[in-house]
């Protein structure tokens, strides 16, 4: 079970590049529920993905996920449909949790979401997010990524 909030962000870290970072590039074979192929640096991951219909405005999704091998990644990344999205994630520790913070690329430059994962929908509910966040568009189907890649303007 994955459970998270989302929220747009309208100043970047001034230390950004101080952060690990990973590029990530990923297409899209099915958006409900979700198929997702993704390169995560040298990884190659197959991921399953249903949103789990919450009272709460958090995201609860079952998530499963398998490793590929590079031929099955270019394989299937060849089958996807919509335009793949390509960012830059940044991990930034803040409290208790991890920020991942996604600086888009390409159709989706001058895009920055971040995303805080939860043990619990309580743990959730409580969050205080950095001055440096904007709007929380958890519950905003057009910031996921899945949207993103079949509703590009490229």
């Amino acid at each position: 079970m994955e459970i998270e909030k989302k929220y747009l962000i309208k100043d970047l870290p001034r230390d950004i590049d101080s952060y690990p970072h990973v590029s990530i590039e990923q297409a899209y074979l099915c958006t409900d529920p979700t198929l997702r192929v993704r390169r995560y640096g040298n990884r190659y991951i197959l991921t399953y993905k249903k949103r789990i219909n919450d009272p709460s405005k958090l995201n609860v999704s079952e998530e499963i996920e398998s490793e590929l091998s590079y031929e099955a990644y270019e394989h299937l990344f060849s089958k996807a449909d919509g335009t793949p999205i390509r960012k830059t994630r940044y991990k930034i520790p803040y409290g208790e949790h991890v920020i991942e913070l996604d600086i888009f690329h390409g159709a989706y430059e001058g895009l920055y979401l971040a995303e805080v994962e939860f043990g619990s929908v309580s743990e959730g509910e409580s969050f205080v997010p950095p001055a440096w966040f904007g709007d929380d568009v958890s519950d905003d189907v057009r910031y996921t990524n899945a949207y993103l890649t079949m509703h590009s303007s490229t």
